[in-house]
């Protein structure tokens, strides 16, 4: 995935509720700008920090939309609504081997109890594939860590995938890490007890938990590969 256009570098001043960041643009300019990111970006949001903003399409109300926060020596991608594209992506491009040879991928499609799969992958003479994208870009260690705070909506995804997985359907959740500086993957158990427990639930029923971390740089974002999981 490509940025439609060049990224603006900035300052970033503070952000606030969750949606709106103030940034310094480093030419006597201070701005809002929309941060696309609801979760609590823990160790993503220091004042101070270097961060990579996106030109707003005609017609926004705020002229940037945040993209790219620099920790350390990495770029990490904080906008979540990035990883069920570059999943689908790679998917098609077969870079994710656990997922290849589907012959079809919808997204969107309603399942389970008002909810809707990122993607339902489906060939001839196979069940259904029903994938669950996770947007990660949590480091606190070594790897990468989900989630970055409390998520209901997360364990209710894993129990519906457990319940695809009962009818005869197959079932994966697939963590999309925005980062490309961690070599493993673990849940933040002690952040979301309720989630760490549905992933062990959907584990031991069949729901397949992939992991894959991206390479990104200041022209777009791609999955790389994948790592291990922890837990």
């Amino acid at each position: 995935m490509k940025f439609s256009s060049p990224l603006v570098r900035a300052r970033l001043l503070r952000r606030y509720k969750r949606f709106l960041a103030d940034v310094d643009l480093g030419d006597g300019r201070e701005i809002t700008v929309h941060c696309p990111n609801p979760g609590s970006m823990l160790g993503l949001a220091a004042p101070e920090s270097e961060i990579w903003l996106s030109p707003a399409p005609a017609g926004r109300k705020l002229p940037f939309g945040w993209e790219l926060v620099r920790v350390e020596d990495h770029l990490v991608g904080i906008n979540t609504a990035w990883p069920n594209r570059l999943a689908a992506e790679a998917i098609a491009a077969g870079h994710i081997e656990p997922l290849r040879n589907y012959e079809s991928s919808r997204r969107e499609v309603p399942y389970g109890e008002n909810s809707r799969i990122d993607l339902l992958l489906e060939a001839s003479g196979h069940p259904p594939c029903y994938v669950e994208v996770k947007n990660v870009h949590l480091k606190r260690t070594g790897g990468a860590e989900f989630p970055d705070c409390v998520t209901k909506r997360g364990a209710k995804h894993l129990d519906e995938l457990t319940a695809m997985v009962k009818a005869g359907n197959r079932a994966v959740m697939l963590y999309v890490v925005q980062r490309g500086d961690c070599e493993d993957f673990a849940l933040a158990a002690d952040i979301d007890p309720a989630y760490a427990a549905a992933f062990d639930r959907a584990r031991s029923a069949g729901v397949e938990m992939l992991c894959y971390r991206c390479d990104i740089t200041r022209d777009g974002i791609e999955i790389d590969r994948p790592l291990p999981i922890a837990r």
